[in-house]
């Protein structure tokens, strides 16, 4: 079996995994900014380190895996538009901004859920390491890589780049970012034009504000994932992910402000999923092709022809090695749809197949079996090479079947190679890929109880017991389950 190589951004190449600590390893992935609903295009970080953190459980690590959530104020720069995102929902909503918070968290939650991935070690929020990103602040500022303007604090990019590499993982060279750089709110406070800030002058209108040494304000976007990375996995740590969207500039002034608070580059290895786009373009609200996770379980927009399920959406991800342009439509989605049905099929019929005894052996065959399953260890060592460990479970799919419907017979396999691939799928399609069966009568109960629930919601508001109606919806909604009312009086829940 090959030893695990990822690639790293930040190298641009595929290097050696040796864990700064022997059978440990401290992952850091950037989280949601909680001021909306899920989209298609969150899904795919989540559930791709999903499966190397399923990976290196397997492989036998103890993983410390720490995912954020965004979930204070702050103005995103660089190239996008000055605004608050989480303020200005919560004024459309009318919400006070931690309501809309804690709304949009449970329904991630409940969106990772189905997905089946795995809860995170830890799940810091920004606005609960205020004072961790505040003393960071003061010690960049005391180390002279920061400066105070109006009540704003700003890192000193040019200084830094004058000492360390800035612009390595992203490739940005950075002249060039001072010629590129467009001219945003505040701009001439800073002293350079490619200066990111670290905390924010809070104007009067600024509804999330923290008291600080330099007045009410809230923190810049990149200061959180520094304070909150270091705080749970040490001045260095072994993988930091997340989309390529945040290569520039979040992890770029990540790197900037751990290195000079540390005194070392944070992560090890930087690792990066590629974009999904949908029908050939970049999804995005000017192209008005976002489609919400919840919309793809219910098929509620233009945009699809039908609902898919979660384990669908997950196996399609996953068909695509995650550094690669990953295209959606409804085309691509159905036929992912029939594929997962065919493997899950040929995996049920395999876990119950019963060996038979005979002389009549295949050598052939029984060498397939081992070679595709073993094969599949090489596959995730290569990078997590998700897409050739599902094309290997398909070659063993014809055989399966073959054995199901007697045109092969059983014992053309010994019982160790049976066992062995039982034991193979099991841990690659279950435990590893992280599928489930859609169809598991637990989930038909638990819709069961989800209607009766709706049932008796329904009946307390008719008669205007609101006491009981909010009950439900409240409790519901803290276990990640969002109720709506609809116009017609019918009432809906994001459960699939």
């Amino acid at each position: 079996m090959s030893e695990l190589t990822i690639y790293n951004t930040y190298s641009r190449q595929k290097e050696l995994f040796v864990p700064l600590t022997q059978d440990h390893v401290g992952m850091y992935v950037c989280g949601p900014t909680v001021s909306g609903e899920s989209h298609l295009g969150h899904a795919r970080p989540f559930i791709t380190f999903d499966v190397i953190y399923r990976y290196l459980l397997h492989l036998g690590y103890k993983v410390r895996y720490v995912r954020n959530i965004t979930d204070a104020g702050h103005f995103e720069e660089e190239g996008r538009e000055a605004e608050d995102k989480i303020s200005k929902k919560a004024v459309i909503e009318k919400l006070e901004p931690m309501e809309l918070v804690q709304k949009y968290t449970n329904l991630f939650h409940w969106a990772m859920l189905q997905f089946n991935n795995l809860e995170p070690s830890i799940e810091p929020t920004a606005t609960g390491h205020i004072v961790e990103q505040i003393e960071m602040i003061k010690k960049i500022m005391e180390d002279g890589y920061a400066y105070e303007t109006n009540g704003s604090v700003y890192f000193d990019v040019k200084k830094y780049a004058d000492k360390y590499p800035y612009g390595k993982l992203s490739g940005r060279v950075l002249d060039d970012l001072i010629e590129t750089t467009r001219d945003l709110e505040n701009q001439e406070e800073k002293r350079n034009k490619q200066d990111f800030a670290l905390w924010k002058s809070a104007p009067p209108e600024h509804i999330m504000r923290w008291s600080s040494p330099w007045g009410e304000g809230f923190p810049g976007w990149h200061i959180e994932c520094s304070a909150m990375s270091t705080k749970y996995l040490g001045d260095r740590f072994d993988i930091h992910g997340g989309g390529m969207d945040l290569i520039f500039p979040h992890h770029e002034s990540e790197i900037a402000q751990s290195t000079v608070c540390n005194h070392e580059m944070p992560a090890h290895y930087w690792v990066h999923n590629n974009m999904i786009t949908i029908n050939g373009k970049k999804m995005g609200k000017s192209y008005n092709n976002v489609i919400r996770l919840t919309e793809l379980f219910s098929g509620r927009n233009p945009l699809l022809t039908q609902a898919y399920s979660s384990m669908t959406i997950r196996f399609f991800i996953l068909q695509t090695h995650y550094r690669s342009t990953l295209d959606f439509s409804n085309e691509a989605l159905q036929a992912a749809e029939k594929g997962l049905h065919r493997l899950w099929c040929a995996y049920l019929d395999l876990k119950n197949l019963v060996y038979e005894p005979s002389k009549k052996r295949e050598e052939a065959l029984e060498r397939q079996f081992y070679d595709s399953c073993r094969e599949m260890d090489d596959f995730m060592n290569d990078d997590f090479n998700t897409a050739k460990v599902l094309a290997n479970l398909f070659t063993l799919v014809n055989p399966i079947n073959s054995f199901k419907s007697g045109d092969l017979e059983k014992s053309t396999i010994s019982q160790e190679c049976l066992d062995f691939t039982k034991t193979y799928f099991r841990n690659y399609i279950e435990h590893i890929l992280g599928l489930r069966d859609e169809n598991d009568p637990q989930n038909d109960r638990l819709k069961g109880v989800m209607e009766l629930l709706m049932d008796i919601r329904r009946d307390a508001r008719g008669k205007k017991d609101f006491v009981t109606s909010d009950k439900i919806r409240n409790q519901l909604a803290r276990l990640g389950i969002l109720v709506k009312d609809e116009k017609d009086g019918k009432v809906s829940y994001n459960f699939e």
